[in-house]
């Protein structure tokens, strides 16, 4: 089982019990997705970077992710619609578990000056959205083979009734938010 469901099952749950006075265990907020999302608007001068791009994020999910495709032809970029601009993959589950305590307890404290990620950036419904700026933190990533540098964006689903609840999952999981104490 893995190491990050485990502590939710025994800690977690009686933790947001008592903080949010649940009587019911299944009230109790949980994850319910992850979304890892690469965009590569280099891909449309170049398709071969889109290949790269899906390797990596097959490494770091340990899932095969979907290309995704242009919605509307733009043609100052010089996009039509249909074209391959980008890779996703949507994780649940005890993948959802892996990647979530490999991405809070190896890849957030490798990156420069990291002082926390934003504790703002919560839509209102419990979903939290964080964007990376270097696919290398990962360490199923090669440093010597990569040949191009491309962010990510990572959204984090709950099934929390408000942010407040959301917030506090991801502060017991671990996610370390700027300027926020820990527990």
């Amino acid at each position: 089982m893995a190491r990050l469901l485990e502590k939710y099952r025994s800690e977690i749950v009686p933790a947001l019990r008592a903080e949010f006075g649940y009587k019911n265990p299944m009230q109790v907020p949980k994850i319910t997705k992850v979304v890892v999302n690469v965009g590569l608007g280099e891909a449309i001068q170049n398709p071969k970077l889109l290949d790269k791009a899906v390797a990596e994020l097959t490494a770091v999910t340990g899932q095969k992710p979907v290309i995704t495709k242009a919605k509307k032809s733009i043609a100052t970029f010089k996009l039509r619609q249909g074209q391959s601009i980008g890779c996703m993959v949507t994780l649940r589950g005890r993948t959802m578990y892996e990647f979530l305590d490999r991405l809070v307890s190896l890849a957030l404290p490798k990156i420069r000056d990291f002082r926390g990620v934003s504790a703002k950036a919560f839509d209102g419904r419990g979903n939290y959205s964080l964007g990376l700026t270097e696919q290398i933190i990962f360490p199923e990533i090669d440093y010597d083979k990569v040949e191009h540098l491309h962010g990510m964006n990572i959204v984090v689903c709950t099934n929390a009734a408000n942010d407040d609840e959301a917030r506090s999952l991801l502060r017991k999981i671990g996610m370390p938010f700027r300027g926020m104490k820990e527990n």
